[in-house]
């Protein structure tokens, strides 16, 4: 309706005279009333035209309108999202792939590392294998073992024993102790060689004296690996370490340390248990500690820690074996 009034005002202003000093238009007084008259009818017969339901469906139109534009806005702005993460997922997915790309590369040097790692410890192996036998035989020697201690290299290669020992007694496995016997591989050469040399240093007197005052460590070292050796499990090892022992045991200083390390009984307890393949060694040194420390104190103190333990043996059995043990490591002295 209003868009049919301006309609004809702009009629009638065509029609009528513009003042340009006032800038007003003039029209003539009928058609002023005509188009009074026009309105006034629409007004009064436009409602009756035009029923609720039209103005309705105008009103849900123009609401639809509405709603159409603010979700057109609204799908506009979830494609420039949706446009948005696409272009993050294919820069992830292309990071992704960069670093699946990485890891396979890292994967094959961590394999390849592997193998040389391996290869080079096998070759360490061997080297310290083939040079500790031969450090062995050349140790045989009282000038070698001088020229040893003259050196003063002992202390680190005694360091270097003793860590190497204990890591390979630690990672024995009992259950497997039959391949283990069966095998002679550079490493168990190696642990051998090793044992050896500090045997062969301890059956010189200079070379005992140093073990007895500047080696407890070792000591300390080889007497609680004896304990964590089950029997039967690599019997060489362990007469290597006996007759070590033994041998620090005939000086005083030696024999001194030896006595006073706190689970020595329970050591040669556990020894004779499991004295299968190591007889030679046991005997030397139980009886080398027996003999030089007055055998009556320590078999009695040996036969009541027995006594205790809840043996199946007799006490008097024991210490008739202890003594037997005493009497023939004196004969094996005297030869």
């Amino acid at each position: 309706m209003t868009q049919f009034i301006d309609t004809k005002m702009w009629a009638l202003c065509k029609k009528g005279k513009v003042d340009s000093r006032d800038g007003l238009v003039q029209i003539r007084k009928r058609d002023l009333e005509r188009l009074t008259t026009e309105v006034m009818q629409l007004r009064e017969f436009l409602p009756k035209v035009v029923n609720g339901d039209l103005i309705e469906m105008l009103q849900k139109a123009r609401a639809a309108e509405t709603m159409k534009e603010r979700l057109g806005q609204e799908q506009e702005q979830l494609r420039q999202e949706c446009l948005h993460l696409r272009s993050r997922l294919d820069a992830a997915q292309s990071e992704c792939q960069k670093e699946r790309e990485e890891k396979l590369v890292l994967r094959e040097q961590l394999w390849e590392s592997r193998e040389q790692l391996q290869q080079q410890a096998e070759f360490c192996t061997g080297l310290g294998a083939a040079s500790c036998t031969l450090l062995w035989s050349t140790s045989s020697k009282e000038e070698a073992v001088k020229d040893i201690l003259a050196d003063g290299k002992l202390q680190s290669f005694l360091s270097v024993a003793g860590q190497t020992l204990e890591s390979f007694v630690k990672s024995l496995d009992g259950e497997a102790k039959a391949e283990q016997q069966d095998s002679n591989s550079h490493e168990q050469q190696f642990v051998l060689a090793l044992a050896g040399v500090v045997t062969n240093v301890a059956a010189v007197t200079c070379g005992r004296d140093y073990l007895s005052s500047s080696a407890h460590v070792l000591l300390e070292t080889l007497m609680q690996l004896l304990e964590l050796l089950k029997p039967g499990v690599f019997p060489k090892l362990k007469v290597l370490m006996l007759m070590a022992l033994y041998n620090v045991s005939i000086s005083v200083k030696g024999l001194k340390y030896i006595r006073e390390f706190p689970g020595l009984l329970s050591l040669i307890w556990t020894l004779l248990e499991g004295k299968r393949g190591v007889r030679g060694g046991l005997v030397c040194f139980v009886g080398g500690v027996i003999k030089c420390v007055h055998s009556k104190a320590f078999v009695c103190s040996f036969g009541s820690l027995i006594a205790h333990n809840g043996a199946n043996r007799p006490r008097v059995q024991c210490v008739s074996e202890i003594q037997s043990l005493n009497q023939r490591s004196e004969s094996l002295h005297q030869c």
